[in-house]
């Protein structure tokens, strides 16, 4: 019906030209008001669409104000004034369809390329910390090439990835993160994120949809949300359009826990040559033996210093960015990075290639295409690796004797195979870390490709069809090689990991304006077929005959192979309904269909709809009266969504694994899971509601939502006794809520002067809470290790703690409440009775993010404070540390001195209070050495913290001064990010590190690497 009305309203072409002071503005996005008619300005400015008289032309482009137009004609010619206001900007939504901001019915940030360029930052997912409302970045701390996982609006999933599908010109990215193994005591290093392989120089936008109705189109894999990122495409410019920027860098460690520097290695207060903890005399300068006999005098040395360098990187950058034609555009880049970490021997190459054409063609440009391909070759060296474990440097450090000097250790460890050199016997000692970096090595390599093409055909003025193609693929090998020379085997792995995704989609669109009375819409009709597939192989020998022969038939035995393959298809139908009344009030309709292959076919197929709606109050207000001077813009807005998602493949039935063993018997090995294959897709409600205002000429702007979402039907390995020959069962369960509310404030201070201050907010506070399980479970375990485990438990927040606490008080009516139960032969104490015990959750009960940016004349400067507020971790490094005896809190006042713990005795049923002296030393291994992490309770943190994220200044090279010269604009900057922390629990561990970062369970820490401060001096010139 939308179809055939519309033929029976005539429409005109109307044409002009879109200038400024300066002369044309290419790039203008012009649209007929209350409708889906757009088009852009060409190189020249020039710009053409239907539209009758009496219809509104409105014209939009970043950085001028907008300006709205009443056809009364074929030819309108606008001139445009450069200003900071975009409430009517044009922004890019789902599927890459562009529409005006003020028509969306639900939550959306836009973050700009400028903004992630100028945080300099390796991986472009740590740039939106405390720039998006409600989203949480957490990072790893393993070196340059480490990834980050992205949190929006809480934890959905129980079991899967929580992060937002990652889309790129319209191709979904595969944005895996952290390490495949993360076992305690042998974790794999860190490969990396997929955004991390991105240039931040090549992106144009970043476009953040939050709530279900704004990601509903992308399916399944969408229901955390959608990070839509669009790169540069070719533009009208200045000179010839080639850009050269050169980026210099340096970082540190940012923070670190402090450690003691008066007491000397050694046990029991005395000095011990070759003892591996800090418990020794106090260093006054006295002589002693050293490990190997020499004389020296007693000191303190700051090894952290001393091993760990300066990191320095580069990165050189070229593009050419230009309008060929005004049918042609062309944007063409080239990025090098080069990146020596602050930790010896780790170092990252980073080569990014990007080549994207647009160009329209016909007699009346009918046809248009847009062809992209984008190259990333990533090589990274000795990758860090955390946790307990031969390969972490830092923990060796932490932990190493307060009086030895590590860089004695230093003096040819260079030489590859070399017997390492230690304070005790070498082959029984711990991994010298000069020796690591030398001889522990490893490397890998990933190339990857991510190609999308469109073509695109307008029928006429409302009818159009475009097909379009998308892949995402990338080919990852790496090598470790492990030398004689310490008590680590003589080993060798290599491995291939390979994925690639493939997205087919076809879309016909129709929109019309005043179809029925001041109604108008748009419909349009997707089908997709995706397919991915993904397949590794790993072999590795774990002791070689011949020593230093890296190959694997050299290994003593047969080597150990592992191989894993996934492939999966969903086929989609869907489709999006967008209605207006005479441009102040719209409403979006959406509904798909998935068809999986990981589901059985009885239940493969789902359905799910959304609804949206804005109503524009102050154009309803201004057409039937008058706003009041100082209320600029008013809309409300609401939406419904329900999202289904389905499961990895290979979940519906269980099999065997055919393998050898040792004498190269064939065997068979079923899995720990007990497979269901009437499981159903797991589904996702969502409800948000907010508003969006600006007052003061724009000056003022607030945006408010509020949002509730619940994740049923979970798909879950739930706990089986293991008498029934499996560990778990699958089975559908759960529901999972995340309810809160956003707010951002925009201020333009001074907005309208030489000097321009604005000033952005942000807060958020949500609450993810576990409804349900099961009825026979009421927990289910995301990680941690030993005494300290996370759970999913019904009835509290996502992530609950659980571990050992001090023995204390517990009757409420004694005089001793709470206090301290010690051991009446030591006075010492020691962990409660029975099993672990709740002890917080690490979920952030707020965040906030606050930028001021002020610009005088050339000189541009800006500034981010942002803050997690609520949450718990627990600190492992702490525990470590108060064990070893190097951690600053077992020395008071700079000495050790006996001392009586604050608690009670018990005495046959009564308490008295404790009179009995004890020393530092066994006070820590009481508290530090229960068990493997300690007694818990000490060392869980609040995980609240507040810090000055960065600070940018920079210098633009006035007109003036370039002239007429073939340097059409000139920059220079200087940016520091993690400048300095305001407030921190973490007493010197930063609270966004974490043991796992591909694990739910993100408030468990063990000595994971320190996150880094870094320097930028970037100058950049466009000719």
């Amino acid at each position: 019906m939308l179809l055939s009305i519309s033929t029976l309203f005539a429409q005109q072409t109307v044409t002009g030209r879109v200038t400024d002071a300066n002369g044309p503005v290419a790039g203008v996005s012009v649209t007929v008001a209350g409708t889906n008619r757009a088009t852009q300005t060409n190189a020249t400015g020039q710009y053409s669409i239907q539209a009758n008289n009496g219809e509104k032309l409105r014209f939009t482009i970043i950085g001028y104000s907008s300006q709205e137009i009443t056809v009364s004609g074929t030819s309108h010619n606008v001139t445009l004034s450069q200003d900071e206001s975009n409430i009517d900007e044009v922004v890019v939504t789902a599927m890459g369809v562009k529409r005006e901001k003020r028509s969306l019915g639900y939550s959306f940030q836009e973050v700009q390329g400028t903004a992630l360029t100028d945080a300099r930052e390796n991986n472009i997912a740590n740039a939106l910390s405390g720039k998006v409302s409600n989203l949480q970045v957490m990072k790893s701390s393993g070196g340059p090439a480490s990834s980050s996982k992205i949190i929006l609006r809480g934890f959905n999933s129980l079991t899967g990835d929580n992060q937002p599908l990652i889309v790129v010109d319209g191709v979904p990215m595969d944005n895996f993160v952290g390490a495949s193994n993360n076992d305690f005591w042998n974790p794999t290093a860190d490969m990396g994120g997929g955004l991390g392989d991105l240039n931040p120089e090549d992106i144009e936008s970043m476009s953040v949809l939050k709530g279900g109705a704004a990601s509903a189109l992308y399916g399944s894999r969408a229901s955390n949300g959608v990070i839509l990122i669009t790169t540069k495409s070719g533009k009208q410019k200045d000179g010839v359009g080639i850009s050269y920027s050169t980026i210099t860098g340096m970082e540190n460690i940012f923070m670190l826990p402090e450690l003691q520097s008066e007491f000397s290695q050694g046990a029991g207060g005395i000095y011990g040559k070759q003892a591996g903890t800090s418990w020794g005399e106090k260093i006054t300068g006295q002589e002693v033996e050293t490990w190997d006999g020499k004389k020296i005098n007693l000191k303190a040395y700051d090894n952290m210093q001393n091993f760990f360098q300066t990191g320095f990187n580069t990165t050189q950058n070229i593009n050419f960015q230009q309008a060929i034609s005004d049918k042609v555009n062309l944007y063409s880049s080239a990025t090098y990075l080069h990146d020596n970490s602050k930790t010896p021997g780790m170092k990252l190459n980073r080569l990014n290639l990007i080549n994207r054409v647009n160009a329209k063609f016909g007699e009346r440009n009918q046809w248009s295409t847009d062809v992209k391909v984008q190259y990333m070759k990533n090589m990274a060296y000795n990758r860090a690796v955390g946790g307990q474990n031969d390969g972490n440097y830092y923990a060796q450090l932490l932990l190493f004797p307060r009086s030895l000097d590590i860089t004695q250790f230093s003096t040819g460890m260079d030489e590859l195979g070399v017997n390492q050199t230690w304070y005790v016997d070498p082959t029984e000692a711990p991994v010298n870390p000069y020796w690591a970096i030398h001889n522990k090595l490893s490397n890998d390599t990933r190339d990857r490709y991510l190609m999308n093409a469109t073509v695109k055909y307008d029928f006429n003025s409302w009818l159009s069809a475009d097909v379009r193609f998308g892949t995402d693929n990338y080919n990852t090998k790496y090598e470790s090689k492990t030398y004689t020379g310490s008590k680590i085997n003589n080993s060798y792995g290599t491995g291939v990991d390979k994925f690639y995704e493939n997205n087919y989609i076809a879309n016909i669109t129709a929109r019309k304006d005043n179809i029925v009375g001041k109604w108008g819409g748009s419909l349009a009709l997707y089908g997709q077929i995706m397919e991915s597939n993904r397949n590794s192989i790993h072999a590795s020998a774990g002791n070689l005959r011949v020593p230093n022969l890296f190959t694997l038939g050299n290994n003593i035995g047969n080597p150990g192979i592992s191989e894993s393959i996934y492939k999966k298809q969903i086929n989609s139908l869907y489709a999006s309904l967008d209605l207006n009344y005479s441009n102040y009030w719209y409403i979006t309709l959406t509904a798909r269909n998935d068809w999986t292959s990981t589901l059985h076919p009885d239940n493969n197929s789902y359905f799910y709809p959304s609804v949206s709606s804005s109503l524009i109050v102050s154009d309803l207000i201004n057409s039937n009266g008058q706003m009041p001077s100082w209320f600029s813009f008013a809309k409300i807005r609401a939406s419904y969504a329900q999202t289904g998602r389905d499961m990895d493949p290979y979940q519906l039935y269980n099999t065997f694994s055919v393998g050898n063993d040792p004498n190269n018997h064939t065997t068979a090995s079923k899995g720990n899971t007990l497979f269901d294959p009437s499981v159903v897709n797991e589904l996702q409600k969502s409800f948000e509601a907010g508003f969006e205002t600006r007052f003061f000429q724009d000056r003022l702007g607030i945006d408010f939502a509020y949002y509730k979402t619940n994740s049923t039907n979970q798909l879950l390995s739930i706990p089986l006794n293991n008498l029934s020959g499996y560990q778990f069962f699958m089975a559908n369960a759960g529901n999972i809520q995340n309810e809160g509310f956003e707010a951002i404030i925009n201020a333009s201070v001074f907005r309208d002067t030489p000097f321009k201050w604005n000033i952005v907010a942000n807060f958020s506070k949500n609450n993810n809470e576990i409804l349900e399980l099961t009825d026979d479970v009421k927990r289910l375990k995301l990680g941690g290790f030993d005494d300290v485990q996370v759970f999913a438990e019904k009835g509290k927040n996502y992530g609950a703690i659980y571990g050992t606490k001090f023995l204390r008080v517990e009757d409420e009516s004694s005089e001793h409440y709470g206090k301290l139960i010690l051991s009446s032969q030591t006075g010492l104490p020691s962990k409660a009775a029975g099993e672990p015990v709740y002890l917080g959750d690490q979920t952030a009960r707020a965040l906030v993010g606050l930028t001021n940016s002020f610009m005088y004349k050339n000189f541009g400067l800006s500034f981010q404070i942002d803050g997690r507020f609520g949450g718990k971790f627990f600190a492992g490094t702490h525990r470590a540390i108060q064990l070893n005896g190097t951690s600053a809190e077992t020395v008071v006042n700079g000495d050790r001195k006996p001392f009586v713990v604050d608690g009670v005795i018990s005495n046959n049923g009564a308490y008295e209070i404790n009179k009995q002296e004890v020393t530092p030393e066994n006070y820590w291994t009481a508290v530090a050495g229960t068990g493997n992490l300690g007694i818990t309770e000490h060392n869980l943190l609040s995980a609240t913290n507040i810090r000055v994220r960065n600070v940018m200044l920079n210098y633009s090279l006035p007109q003036s001064v370039l002239g007429n010269s073939v340097v059409k604009n000139a920059k220079i900057g200087f940016s520091v990010n993690n400048v300095l922390m305001l407030k921190s629990y973490g007493k010197g561990v930063d609270p966004e590190s974490t043991f796992a970062i591909n694990s739910n369970a993100t408030g468990f820490e063990y000595l994971s690497f320190p996150t880094s401060r870094s320097y930028f001096l970037n100058i950049s010139v466009g000719f």
